[in-house]
């Protein structure tokens, strides 16, 4: 029997064959292996850039929103109504005493930096508005003083 277990033990060892594999070791993030490194980097700036310009919009967004909220008021509804209402009954003043019978024949008013002269020309018949703002820029309007049929 001895003769048999060792046929069959060398059979056995004859038959299966060794297989082995050298083993090896690579990183899989590219900031160690280096193989794809550039692109990576790549990625993260495109990220960290992207969520700078998302966290910019976001806080001009909040901005343009307060800026809204803020002119929505009531309080600021009834300022801008007040400043209408007050600039409307400086033009008509300004109007009637261009218009005025007998009246002045030149007047000069300042609003914000603006210069509004006007003379009345009765042997024309106009009157010249001109209005110099600050920055230079100078607006002539000639108004004729008949004509309106009322």
């Amino acid at each position: 029997m001895n003769k048999i277990g060792a046929i069959t033990l060398i059979l056995t060892l004859a038959a299966s064959t060794a297989v082995a594999d050298s083993m090896s070791f690579n990183f899989k993030n590219p900031s160690f292996s280096g193989q794809g490194y550039s692109n990576h980097v790549l990625a993260i700036e495109q990220l960290q850039f992207n969520r700078q310009k998302e966290l910019k919009e976001e806080a001009e967004a909040a901005e343009r929103e307060a800026a809204r909220e803020a002119a929505n008021t009531t309080l600021a509804k009834f300022l801008n109504n007040v400043e209408s209402r007050i600039y409307a009954e400086m033009s008509k003043n300004l109007v009637d005493g261009m218009f005025e019978e007998n009246g002045a024949l030149t007047g000069t008013a300042e609003i914000e930096g603006a210069t509004i002269n006007w003379v009345k020309d009765e042997t024309a018949g106009t009157i010249t508005v001109t209005i110099l703002d600050e920055d230079g820029t100078i607006t002539e309007l000639v108004v004729p003083l008949t004509g309106f049929g009322f």
